[in-house]
């Protein structure tokens, strides 16, 4: 079965090149993606020096930076492009077990029905126990909102999720809009209103311990104002 893992990166020189060893000692078969955000730092020196012989690691660098959602967007239609079994999405900075993947594969292998495994953070109760209170406490809030307005039971705003492409439609993954953080709220809301089989597995997430977060005030005011008019809007 091809895997494809996506890791979009922006500013990460001291995680990428952690995150992508990580990821080839779980299965060396993996293919990677990495999709730069046209980071200003050494991150993409870092993925040239140690990775541009692998032929199962590819990177795209685009000339500017067009959000998170979008990199996530712009994998998951490559990966569908590409006619890969499996895609995973993962964050660069350190905060996803990749270990995790191996179960997420195992979950579509014995349930055929099953189309997206999404990671958890409010399964378990020590899952963000090391997490600063003010970090903890946005999480959530924004976690009871989306459940509440949204009338959802997934935890939809982690970038941790794994996608079997044979049952993803393109122009069902093309309803999420947004090309920041809200796209992963947008697309889980719609892949569940569309009656996707989705899974909720426990993650445990660590706090990031390189380079500082890439969300914003601005992302999190637009993030909840999206909620309220995807509300609405439902």
């Amino acid at each position: 079965m091809k895997t494809l893992v996506i890791i979009p990166t922006l500013n990460e020189e001291k995680n990428v090149k952690r995150i992508v060893n990580k990821i080839i000692r779980v299965n060396k078969k993996f293919n990677i993606l990495i999709i730069d955000d046209e980071s200003t730092d050494n991150t993409i020196s870092v993925i040239k020096k140690n990775f541009r012989n692998n032929k199962r690691i590819k990177f795209v660098i685009r000339k500017k930076n067009k959000g998170l959602g979008s990199a996530h967007r712009d994998g998951l239609l490559y990966s569908l492009r590409k006619k890969y079994n499996f895609c995973i999405t993962i964050d660069a900075d350190g905060t996803h077990d990749p270990k995790k993947i191996n179960i997420m594969i195992n979950i579509f292998n014995k349930n055929s029905n099953i189309q997206i495994v999404n990671t958890s953070r409010f399964i378990n109760s020590e899952s963000l126990e090391d997490w600063p209170i003010s970090r903890k406490l946005l999480t959530y809030i924004r976690f009871y909102m989306v459940k509440i307005l949204l009338n959802t039971k997934l935890d939809s705003s982690g970038g941790f999720r794994a996608y079997k492409l044979n049952k993803i439609k393109k122009k069902h993954l093309l309803k999420a809009k947004n090309n920041n953080y809200f796209f992963l709220i947008e697309s889980l809301y719609y892949f569940e209103k569309l009656n996707y089989n989705i899974v909720d597995i426990p993650i445990k997430l660590k706090f990031r311990n390189a380079d500082q977060s890439k969300m914003k005030l601005k992302h999190i005011l637009d993030s909840f104002l999206s909620i309220v008019k995807l509300c609405f809007k439902k």
